[in-house]
């Protein structure tokens, strides 16, 4: 039995042209220097963002080390078997203060072709939207590459383009060729395939701190879009109190929701794979053979696949949180 128990890490704020300032205030984040903290990222194996521990005996270390150290007691033995120690997940605040670029990203096979890397299939969760917000989610009619292109070489893309209006609570699964963007106003949680690459198709002509356009990717994304057509785009979901309610199901993640106001066991041997809890309304704290945890509003959290049982305890009223692990 390994002596591992429930991780933090330091947050890794990231300046965007797009970023704000309100995760400060939503969900007790720190400020970036100069303004303009656009993600946070809570948990991430890509390379030259590696997350380093902030809680315990193991502070100060990273990820990738703990995976190397620990292996499959830390991430699941079927889950190193796959990844070894690469970690699969990314997991993200992001904070839109003016409408982001749309964008494609890659499946796992294109990706793998061009930038050795995996694919990105992801899904937003809305934390916060002023009134009016919007997101883009695929497109708003059949669409083939011709048309596609005959639009955004005219300027036309966004007539072509699914645009909803949200709220709190809403769910976009976006899996990868899915054409998308995020609006502005919202705040919004972020779980992802552990890739960063993207292929920006417009981006409102707008220019960099430098004064230059930026860099469209528009060749490279041609190939990685999915042109179907959906009726539907969010993902409908009902949460359960003092239960776990299932949101978003994949190849690369399982994401619940979990709503409680009285203490809840869980158990998760059977699921052989680490499980990350986002506290996105609340606080509580985590209670297992050797200790108790404090997790407030805006902390992220992995449970190692050893630690097999624990409880989660609210500590002020109502609790909401999001519980990801592996398929």
């Amino acid at each position: 039995m390994s002596n591992l128990y429930p991780l933090k890490f330091k947050p890794t704020y990231q300046e965007r042209i797009w970023g704000g300032s309100r995760m400060h205030a939503l969900l007790n984040k720190g400020v970036c220097e100069n303004g303009g903290c656009g993600e946070s990222w809570e948990l991430s194996g890509v390379e030259g963002h590696i997350s380093i521990v902030s809680n315990g005996f193991l502070e100060g270390n990273d990820l990738q080390e703990l995976i190397e150290i620990y292996m499959g007691d830390l991430v699941g033995d079927r889950v190193y078997e796959k990844f070894g120690t690469e970690f699969p997940l990314l997991i993200k605040f992001i904070d839109a203060m003016d409408d982001l670029s749309i964008q494609v990203h890659p499946g796992d096979e294109l990706s793998g072709k061009r930038h050795n890397a995996y694919g990105k299939t992801e899904m937003w969760y809305v934390l916060h939207a002023d009134e009016g917000s919007v997101l883009n989610s695929g497109f708003n009619q059949p669409v083939d590459r011709e048309k596609y292109l005959e639009y955004l070489n005219q300027g036309k893309l966004t007539e072509l383009l699914h645009f909803e209006e949200v709220k709190e609570g809403d769910v976009f699964f976006i899996p990868a060729g899915r054409v998308h963007a995020i609006g502005k106003g919202l705040v919004i949680a972020e779980i992802q395939q552990t890739s960063d690459i993207t292929y920006r198709i417009y981006d409102y002509d707008r220019k960099d701190k430098h004064g230059n356009l930026r860099e469209l990717h528009t060749d490279l994304a041609i190939d990685a879009i999915d042109f179907s057509y959906k009726k539907e785009y969010k993902t409908q979901y009902k949460p359960v109190k003092n239960k776990t309610a299932e949101v978003v199901t994949c190849d690369y993640f399982i994401t619940n929701i979990v709503l409680f106001d009285q203490p809840l066991k869980k158990e998760i041997e059977h699921l052989d794979s680490f499980v990350i809890y986002l506290c996105i309304e609340g606080d509580y704290e985590i209670v297992w053979d050797g200790g108790r945890e404090k997790v407030g509003k805006g902390e992220t959290i992995l449970i190692p696949a050893s630690l097999t049982e624990y409880q989660l305890e609210p500590t002020s009223g109502e609790t909401k949180l999001l519980e990801v692990h592996l398929p």
